[in-house]
C-alpha cells in the first residue's frame, strides 16, 4: 500500500513530464487498479510490454524526484504548518530552501 500512495504522489506531481502512453498505462495500473492484463488487452500488447512500461515510468518519477524534490518538499511544508514555534519554523524553512 504503501508503494501505491508513494507512485501516485510523484505522478500527481511529474505525470506531465510523461508521454502521453506512459500516462495511460501507469493511471490504468495504480489509479484504475487494472491488472496488467487488462490492461495489455486494451492496449494490444503484452503483459511483459507493462510490466517494463510500468517500470520505466516507476524509474522515471523516481529519477524525477532524485533531482526536484518537490515531493519531499511539499511534505516538509504540510508538517510546517503544524508547526507553533517560529525558532523550529525557520530552522526548517531554511533546509527546505537549500
Amino acid at each position: 500500500m504503501k508503494k501505491i500512495v508513494y507512485y501516485n504522489k510523484l505522478f500527481d506531481v511529474y505525470k506531465n513530464l510523461l508521454k502521453e502512453d506512459e500516462i495511460e498505462t501507469f493511471s490504468d495500473y495504480y489509479e484504475e487498479d487494472l491488472s496488467m492484463q487488462e490492461i495489455a488487452d486494451n492496449q494490444n500488447i503484452s503483459k511483459s510490454a507493462v510490466g517494463k512500461k510500468i517500470s520505466n515510468v516507476e524509474k522515471k518519477l523516481v529519477s524525477y524526484e532524485e533531482s526536484l524534490n518537490i515531493v519531499k518538499k511539499n511534505e516538509l511544508l504540510e508538517e510546517l504548518l503544524l508547526e507553533n514555534d517560529i525558532n523550529i519554523i525557520k530552522k526548517r524553512i531554511s533546509i527546505i530552501l537549500k
